[in-house]
Protein backbone atom coordinates (compact mmCIF):
# COMPACT_ATOMS: atom_id res chain seq x y z
CA UNK A 1 0.00 0.00 0.00
CA UNK A 2 2.96 2.10 0.31
CA UNK A 3 5.25 2.70 -2.15
CA UNK A 4 4.13 0.56 -5.52
CA UNK A 5 7.79 -0.31 -6.17
CA UNK A 6 8.79 -4.16 -7.62
CA UNK A 7 10.31 -5.94 -4.93
CA UNK A 8 12.91 -7.66 -7.19
CA UNK A 9 13.83 -3.74 -8.45
CA UNK A 10 14.77 -2.76 -4.71
CA UNK A 11 18.29 -3.69 -3.00
CA UNK A 12 18.63 -5.58 0.77
CA UNK A 13 19.67 -2.37 1.92
CA UNK A 14 16.26 -0.73 0.64
CA UNK A 15 14.45 -3.67 1.15
CA UNK A 16 15.73 -3.26 5.01
CA UNK A 17 15.10 0.61 5.25
CA UNK A 18 11.87 0.41 4.11
CA UNK A 19 11.22 -2.52 6.59
CA UNK A 20 12.96 -0.25 9.37
CA UNK A 21 10.42 2.97 8.38
CA UNK A 22 7.40 0.75 8.30
CA UNK A 23 8.70 -0.56 11.90
CA UNK A 24 8.99 2.71 13.35
CA UNK A 25 5.58 3.10 12.00
CA UNK A 26 3.82 0.47 13.32
CA UNK A 27 4.93 1.30 16.57
CA UNK A 28 3.65 4.50 16.67
CA UNK A 29 0.87 3.66 15.87
CA UNK A 30 0.18 1.14 18.39
CA UNK A 31 1.54 3.74 21.20
CA UNK A 32 -1.74 5.86 20.02
CA UNK A 33 -3.56 3.31 20.41
CA UNK A 34 -2.91 2.17 23.84
CA UNK A 35 -2.12 6.04 24.64
CA UNK A 36 -2.65 9.30 23.56
CA UNK A 37 -0.57 11.88 21.10
CA UNK A 38 1.12 13.27 24.60
CA UNK A 39 2.60 10.31 25.66
CA UNK A 40 4.14 9.44 22.22
CA UNK A 41 7.78 10.39 21.67
CA UNK A 42 10.74 9.68 19.44
CA UNK A 43 12.38 7.30 22.47
CA UNK A 44 9.21 4.93 23.41
CA UNK A 45 8.77 4.88 19.25
CA UNK A 46 12.52 3.67 19.10
CA UNK A 47 12.04 1.58 21.89
CA UNK A 48 8.60 0.13 20.47
CA UNK A 49 10.26 -0.99 17.49
CA UNK A 50 13.79 -1.99 18.74
CA UNK A 51 15.29 0.33 16.55
CA UNK A 52 17.90 2.97 17.65
CA UNK A 53 17.60 6.68 17.44
CA UNK A 54 19.69 6.98 14.67
CA UNK A 55 17.36 4.97 12.70
CA UNK A 56 14.15 6.96 13.40
CA UNK A 57 16.33 10.14 12.71
CA UNK A 58 17.43 8.69 9.29
CA UNK A 59 14.08 7.94 7.79
CA UNK A 60 12.37 11.13 9.85
CA UNK A 61 12.62 14.85 11.56
CA UNK A 62 10.30 14.74 13.88
CA UNK A 63 7.43 12.04 15.10
CA UNK A 64 4.63 15.05 13.23
CA UNK A 65 7.27 14.39 10.11
CA UNK A 66 6.15 10.77 11.02
CA UNK A 67 2.65 10.55 11.07
CA UNK A 68 2.15 13.24 8.30
CA UNK A 69 4.38 10.77 5.99
CA UNK A 70 1.81 7.65 6.30
CA UNK A 71 -0.99 10.19 6.15
CA UNK A 72 0.52 11.72 2.57
CA UNK A 73 1.98 8.32 1.38
CA UNK A 74 -1.76 7.28 0.30
CA UNK A 75 -2.64 4.95 -2.74
CA UNK A 76 -1.99 6.42 -5.94
CA UNK A 77 -5.43 7.72 -7.86
CA UNK A 78 -6.03 6.51 -10.85
CA UNK A 79 -4.13 9.24 -13.26
CA UNK A 80 -6.96 8.82 -16.29
CA UNK A 81 -9.51 10.26 -13.56
CA UNK A 82 -7.80 13.52 -12.81
CA UNK A 83 -7.00 14.26 -16.80
CA UNK A 84 -8.56 17.84 -17.82
CA UNK A 85 -12.46 17.33 -16.65
CA UNK A 86 -15.54 18.04 -19.46
CA UNK A 87 -17.71 19.98 -17.57
CA UNK A 88 -17.79 21.09 -13.86
CA UNK A 89 -19.57 18.74 -12.55
CA UNK A 90 -17.29 15.76 -13.52
CA UNK A 91 -14.66 18.04 -12.04
CA UNK A 92 -16.68 17.58 -8.77
CA UNK A 93 -17.16 14.32 -9.44
CA UNK A 94 -13.54 13.43 -9.26
CA UNK A 95 -12.51 15.85 -6.73
CA UNK A 96 -15.01 14.10 -4.09
CA UNK A 97 -13.59 10.83 -5.66
CA UNK A 98 -10.09 11.42 -3.95
CA UNK A 99 -10.81 12.42 -0.96
CA UNK A 100 -13.42 9.48 -0.77
CA UNK A 101 -9.80 7.32 -1.47
CA UNK A 102 -8.59 9.75 1.46
CA UNK A 103 -11.60 8.12 4.32
CA UNK A 104 -10.94 4.99 3.14
CA UNK A 105 -7.29 5.61 3.93
CA UNK A 106 -7.98 7.33 7.06
CA UNK A 107 -10.38 4.12 7.97
CA UNK A 108 -7.29 1.72 7.13
CA UNK A 109 -4.73 3.75 9.31
CA UNK A 110 -7.86 3.91 12.35
CA UNK A 111 -9.46 6.00 14.48
CA UNK A 112 -6.85 6.22 17.43
CA UNK A 113 -3.63 7.20 15.14
CA UNK A 114 -6.29 9.53 13.29
CA UNK A 115 -7.13 11.08 16.35
CA UNK A 116 -3.55 11.72 17.51
CA UNK A 117 -2.64 12.94 13.72
CA UNK A 118 -5.27 15.93 14.06
CA UNK A 119 -4.32 17.47 17.33
CA UNK A 120 -3.51 21.43 17.28
CA UNK A 121 -0.18 20.51 18.78
CA UNK A 122 0.75 18.12 15.29
CA UNK A 123 2.48 21.34 13.84
CA UNK A 124 2.88 19.04 10.43
CA UNK A 125 -1.04 20.21 9.82
CA UNK A 126 -0.43 24.25 9.88
CA UNK A 127 -0.11 25.46 6.64
CA UNK A 128 1.77 28.39 7.76
CA UNK A 129 4.76 26.66 8.58
CA UNK A 130 4.53 23.72 6.62
CA UNK A 131 6.86 24.45 3.39
CA UNK A 132 4.47 21.65 1.48
CA UNK A 133 1.05 21.44 2.00
CA UNK A 134 -0.30 17.47 2.31
CA UNK A 135 -2.03 15.37 -0.26
CA UNK A 136 -4.32 15.13 -1.56
CA UNK A 137 -4.79 18.68 -1.38
CA UNK A 138 -1.92 19.21 -3.82
CA UNK A 139 -3.68 16.74 -6.18
CA UNK A 140 -6.97 18.42 -5.96
CA UNK A 141 -5.50 22.35 -6.40
CA UNK A 142 -3.31 21.22 -9.77
CA UNK A 143 -6.36 19.49 -10.84
CA UNK A 144 -8.54 22.45 -10.42
CA UNK A 145 -6.12 24.84 -11.74
CA UNK A 146 -5.24 22.40 -15.03
CA UNK A 147 -9.63 22.80 -15.14
CA UNK A 148 -9.85 26.38 -14.93
CA UNK A 149 -6.84 27.11 -17.63
CA UNK A 150 -8.84 24.86 -19.94
CA UNK A 151 -12.30 27.12 -19.43
CA UNK A 152 -14.15 24.37 -17.49
CA UNK A 153 -14.46 26.20 -13.89
CA UNK A 154 -15.01 29.61 -14.07
CA UNK A 155 -11.87 31.97 -14.44
CA UNK A 156 -13.28 34.00 -11.05
CA UNK A 157 -12.37 30.72 -9.11
CA UNK A 158 -9.38 31.75 -6.28
CA UNK A 159 -7.74 28.66 -5.95
CA UNK A 160 -5.80 29.79 -2.63
CA UNK A 161 -9.38 30.49 -0.94
CA UNK A 162 -11.46 27.03 -2.40
CA UNK A 163 -8.42 24.82 -1.32
CA UNK A 164 -8.27 26.29 2.01
CA UNK A 165 -11.92 25.72 2.20
CA UNK A 166 -11.92 22.04 1.08
CA UNK A 167 -9.20 21.46 4.24
CA UNK A 168 -11.21 22.69 6.27
CA UNK A 169 -13.87 20.46 5.25
CA UNK A 170 -11.96 17.54 5.28
CA UNK A 171 -10.94 18.22 8.37
CA UNK A 172 -13.95 19.06 9.74
CA UNK A 173 -15.39 15.40 8.84
CA UNK A 174 -12.08 13.79 10.16
CA UNK A 175 -12.42 15.28 13.81
CA UNK A 176 -16.59 14.24 13.94
CA UNK A 177 -15.15 10.78 12.91
CA UNK A 178 -12.40 10.74 15.41
CA UNK A 179 -14.49 12.83 17.91
CA UNK A 180 -17.44 9.65 17.42
CA UNK A 181 -14.64 6.91 17.83
CA UNK A 182 -15.25 5.96 14.36
CA UNK A 183 -19.47 5.63 14.84
CA UNK A 184 -20.31 8.44 12.13
CA UNK A 185 -20.90 7.99 8.57
CA UNK A 186 -17.69 9.61 7.37
CA UNK A 187 -17.96 8.22 3.68
CA UNK A 188 -21.11 10.03 3.74
CA UNK A 189 -20.42 13.17 5.45
CA UNK A 190 -17.61 13.60 4.13
CA UNK A 191 -19.30 13.37 0.02
CA UNK A 192 -22.43 15.38 1.06
CA UNK A 193 -20.37 18.37 2.39
CA UNK A 194 -17.77 18.35 -0.57
CA UNK A 195 -20.62 17.89 -2.89
CA UNK A 196 -22.88 20.97 -1.37
CA UNK A 197 -19.29 22.61 -1.20
CA UNK A 198 -18.27 21.95 -5.19
CA UNK A 199 -21.69 22.50 -6.24
CA UNK A 200 -21.76 26.20 -5.25
CA UNK A 201 -18.14 26.61 -5.96
CA UNK A 202 -18.70 25.30 -9.28
CA UNK A 203 -21.88 27.13 -10.61
CA UNK A 204 -23.29 24.01 -11.26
Amino acid sequence: MRHHIPTEELSKQQLKSRETKERIFQAAKRILQRSSYDNLSIKNICEEAGVSNGSFYHHFKTKDDLLSYYIEDQPSINPDLLETPASPNEAKTAIIHVYLNYVQYCKELGVEFMSGYYTPKNQSLNPSIRTERPYPIVTVRTYMEKAQMAGVLPETLDLEKATTDIRMIVIGNVFEWCLRKGNADFEGNMRRSLDCYLTGLFHI
